[in-house]
């Protein structure tokens, strides 16, 4: 009988990568990192030996065949890294095969690295590593004039770390995103695993994505994952398959901020929620947010506003302006704003510090004004992806979250946000403006309201110093959600009327 032996895999600590890969990377084994410059490779390869020391007390080695140790260990101190700390106590050590200024590549065919193989396999016996990494080899295939050996010797490097008993990330470099998959053609062979890093470029904004392509003998989730390096941190997942419909839906309800919408949705939000707020430019989203955030003080719960179309000041001053002081909720300590421009950084790590403000603030609601500035930085895609991980990872913490979009044209109509993301909303309030006789006026509907009844009714509202006041509905016009009101005249409205007359 044959034995089934599972494939045992070791956790790099890198955060999201264990998820994707469903465990790590497979114990004993090579992993080829293959990417173009500028899409972390060197990072992931400290990364995995780092977190290797720091998490789970497994010593490593660092074969360098391009940077200079003192290079490494300066540039990735950034990432809170302390290399020459942990080289001290043994738990690192380097293999320094970076060729001199001086050095010219070898001619002579029957080269080989024996040699340098023989002085890792003295630094993984003395520090008693489980972890290797090497960066990278084009750097030393490219010392060789002649391309004939490269194979063998790859197959040498894999088979020596494998009897060695050691988990290896080797790195190698790529020319296009999705071209071949490393630079000689053959690495991709030799590797028991392929892991391909990508620094794309879409429309003139860079996005770091990470793809396992191949895992001999294993599981591991398909298809692209968006990453971001950051300081202090490195490399950071952010996989949508880590979101799962679990979340528990709750029945209770809270206020927002208005007694009147309350009454319109039913008795207000319920406190998990997403509602979007969609209207054209001034007709009332931020005053919404703020009410929404105001509600949310009066009943003692902390209250998290990300606004990227406004200052600071210019919130405050509105919401004085609306009777509403945001300075004495936040003195409270039930308020916490932060303002940011969506250009200063990709979605992927505005998403990022959202989830961080979220932990560290631990507020019991969560405004965004708004969605559509956000998605003027981004593709549709990574907009999508954007707004379902932030929707998904707030119902995950019970917090009710605002979010407000503005519509395409000023009277409404085209779409409820460019993103087309109103399925995964819980709650729709959509704000128009209404031309009658001249006049310009404004409607508030409540569009959706899932597992709740709520008033149909399209109301006419007014914004004054004490915010804003929902009035009755509008009658005999037609027209509002699309866009184009208009009145209806006597004729009208008796033929509308007699099309639900009961003839029984």
């Amino acid at each position: 009988m044959t034995e089934n032996r599972q494939i045992q895999k070791i956790l790099t600590g890198i955060p999201g990568f264990d998820h994707i890969s469903s465990g790590g990377l497979p114990e004993g084994r090579t992993t080829l990192v293959s990417g173009t410059a500028g899409s972390a490779k060197t990072i992931f390869a400290v990364q995995f030996l780092a977190e290797g020391i720091r998490k789970y007390g497994e010593n490593c080695v660092f074969v360098t065949f391009e940077e200079r140790v003192e290079d490494i260990r300066r540039n990735m101190q950034s990432f809170g890294w302390d290399i020459e700390r942990w080289e001290a106590e043994g738990k690192w050590a380097f293999v320094d095969a970076s060729p001199s200024a001086d050095e010219s590549p070898v001619i002579v065919g029957p080269y080989d690295l024996g040699a340098l193989m023989a002085r890792i396999e003295y630094a993984i016996k003395k520090t008693g590593a489980k972890r290797v990494s090497l960066d990278s080899l084009g750097a030393i295939f490219n010392q060789f004039s002649d391309s004939s050996n490269i194979r063998q010797e790859l197959f040498r490097i894999a088979s020596t770390l494998k009897k060695l008993k050691v988990t290896a990330v080797l790195t190698s470099e790529r020319t296009n995103e999705y071209g071949e998959i490393a630079r000689f053609g053959i690495e991709e062979f030799v590797a028991d695993n392929v892991i391909i890093l990508r620094n794309i470029l879409e429309e003139e904004k860079r996005r770091r994505t990470m793809e396992i392509l191949k895992y001999r003998g294993t599981f591991h989730h398909k298809g692209e994952y968006p990453f971001i390096v950051q300081t202090d941190n490195g490399i950071i997942l952010l996989p949508l398959s880590a979101i799962e419909l679990k979340q528990k839906s709750s029945n209770i309800r809270i206020t927002s901020g208005s007694d009147d919408l309350d009454r319109m949705c039913g008795g207000g939000f319920f406190r998990d929620s997403i509602i979007l707020v969609s209207g054209a430019t001034g007709t009332g989203k931020t005053l919404m947010a703020t009410e929404f955030m105001a509600g949310g003080a009066a009943k003692k719960e902390r209250c998290l506003l990300l606004a990227f179309e406004e200052s600071r000041e210019q919130l405050f001053r509105n919401a004085t302006g609306w009777g509403i002081d945001f300075e004495k909720m936040e003195t409270d300590g039930l308020l916490k704003v932060i303002c940011k421009y969506p250009e200063v950084a990709g979605l992927e790590d505005h998403l990022h510090r959202i989830k961080q403000e979220i932990d560290a603030f631990q507020p019991n609601r969560v405004a965004i004004d708004s969605l559509s500035a956000l998605e003027r930085v981004s593709t549709f895609k990574t907009f999508r992806e954007f707004i379902i991980g932030l929707t998904a990872y707030i119902k995950q913490k019970e917090i009710a979250g605002l979010f407000t979009a503005t519509t395409t044209s000023l009277m409404g109509g085209s779409s409820i946000t460019e993103g087309h993301i109103s399925t995964i909303t819980d709650s729709i309030i959509l704000l128009r403006y209404v031309e009658l006789m001249g006049e310009m006026r404004r409607g508030l509907t409540v569009l959706k309201m899932r597992g709740s009844m709520h008033e149909k009714e399209i109301r006419e509202f007014n914004i004054d110093m004490e915010g804003m006041h929902i009035g009755r509905p509008f009658r005999d016009v037609s027209g509002i959600i699309s866009g184009r009101a208009h009145q209806l005249t006597n004729g009208e409205i008796d033929r509308l009327g007699n099309l639900f007359i009961d003839n029984q």
